[in-house]
């Protein structure tokens, strides 16, 4: 009898003893959900990105372009030998970047002409605006304001190309459109000659070109732009500084305005950019 209790005994140890215990069920569960929430490397670089951006003086009223270029003591007059016409901007860091560049690509035979470059919140509403009220044709030669009444079609046609107010890189001072504002001059003749130098050197003086094609990689935002590049040095900061402090509530003030939230504009949009990016 005793020696089949401790049989007994022994089968209850080897079937409960095996069993973890709620603490040790809970930290197999806290190591795998942690397993499973493992940052990317971008993901782990926004806080310090972030800072960094706050703590250059950047707000979210200069990412949303609350701001006149002309007065604000970052940024500079583009010379004419480098853009279409007078009065454009560009913050003086990403001036002296592009200068670099221009005359490396000079070098090889390559001519880059500034077409558009900051454009803060009252320039990108003016865009903006004549898009949705059908002042400004949008492709081929449609009148959005009648061909899309429903207001959150019209505004996601509008945002192929064009940004709202509040949510545009041009507003940055970073951003600038390149020769061309189509994507078939790039594709063959001097334009695949400019877009092949802007592909294999851009990056060496800090450019980015933020909208990639479209797909798997790049699932949101605007459609390709070969003509747009932005200067990385400035722009991830403000990128990442968008994504901690910018809302879609925040973006007001223009025609439109009430279907951003229903969009989903700053994830989809702002952030929607190329990963090559993001991080360098």
């Amino acid at each position: 009898m005793k020696t089949k209790r401790i049989s007994f005994y022994i089968i209850l140890l080897a079937v409960f003893g095996c069993q973890p215990s709620g603490n040790q069920v809970q930290g197999a569960n806290a190591q795998q959900e942690t397993s499973e929430k493992t940052p990317t490397a971008y993901e782990a670089s926004l806080p310090t990105l972030a800072d960094s951006a706050i703590a250059r003086g950047f707000t979210t009223d200069y990412i949303m372009g609350h701001f006149d270029p002309a007065k604000h003591p970052d940024f500079t007059l583009v010379d004419t030998r480098y853009a279409d016409r007078q009065g454009l901007y560009l913050r003086k860091d990403t001036y002296e970047a592009f200068l670099r560049m221009y005359e490396a690509a000079k070098k090889d035979g390559v001519s880059l002409l500034i077409r558009s470059a900051t454009r803060n919140f009252d320039y990108q509403k003016g865009i903006w605006e004549s898009k949705w009220a059908g002042a400004l044709a949008i492709e081929n030669g449609k009148d959005a304001s009648k061909a899309y009444p429903n207001p959150q079609e019209r505004a996601l046609k509008i945002l192929e190309y064009s940004s709202m107010p509040g949510t545009s890189r041009h507003h940055w001072g970073t951003d600038m459109d390149l020769n061309a504002f189509t994507n078939e001059y790039f594709e063959k003749g001097e334009g695949l000659k400019i877009y092949e130098w802007m592909t294999t050197h851009a990056a060496e003086y800090g450019f980015c070109q933020p909208y990639s094609p479209k797909g798997e990689a790049r699932p949101y935002g605007y459609n390709e732009e070969k003509w747009h590049w932005s200067y990385l040095p400035v722009a991830q900061p403000l990128t990442a500084l968008a994504k901690e402090k910018l809302n879609d509530g925040m973006i007001t003030g223009f025609k439109g305005a009430e279907v951003a939230e229903e969009i989903g504009v700053v994830e989809k949009y702002v952030l929607g950019v190329n990963s090559d990016c993001l991080s360098q």
